[in-house]
């Protein structure tokens, strides 16, 4: 990979998404969950209850050979299984997927392990 001037890095010009088409996607995703757990305890894909993670994380072949190996790799715990799975939810949903993704599964374990590298 050729590397990046910093110029480009720290020069003014705004790059990504805007304030407010980001500000879309999440107003966009919580409708979705609200939908998803009308009339039930959850409101948010993180308040699910174990049982909900399985119905509502439902992976496939790749994402769940991705998480997987990345529980017995890390030793990541139950605990931290659930989260990894509340977590891709939530990406697949700014996401506008109905499904959970592998990306969305790889994107969450970094966030797991960024926790874990921060916190412990």
């Amino acid at each position: 990979m050729p590397l990046v001037d910093y110029r480009e890095l720290s020069s003014s010009a705004a790059s990504g998404e805007s304030s407010a088409v980001i500000r879309d996607r999440v107003g966009t995703a919580r409708e979705l969950q609200q939908r998803r757990f009308k009339g039930k305890s959850a409101r948010t894909n993180s308040a699910m209850t174990p049982r909900q993670v399985r119905d509502h994380c439902k992976l496939d072949n790749m994402g769940a050979a991705y998480l997987e190996h990345s529980m017995e790799q890390m030793n990541f715990s139950a605990r931290a299984h659930d989260r990894i799975l509340k977590v891709a939810r939530t990406i697949a949903d700014l996401g506008g997927s109905e499904t959970i993704r592998p990306d969305d599964v790889l994107e969450a374990i970094q966030y797991r392990t960024l926790d874990r590298n921060l916190f412990v």
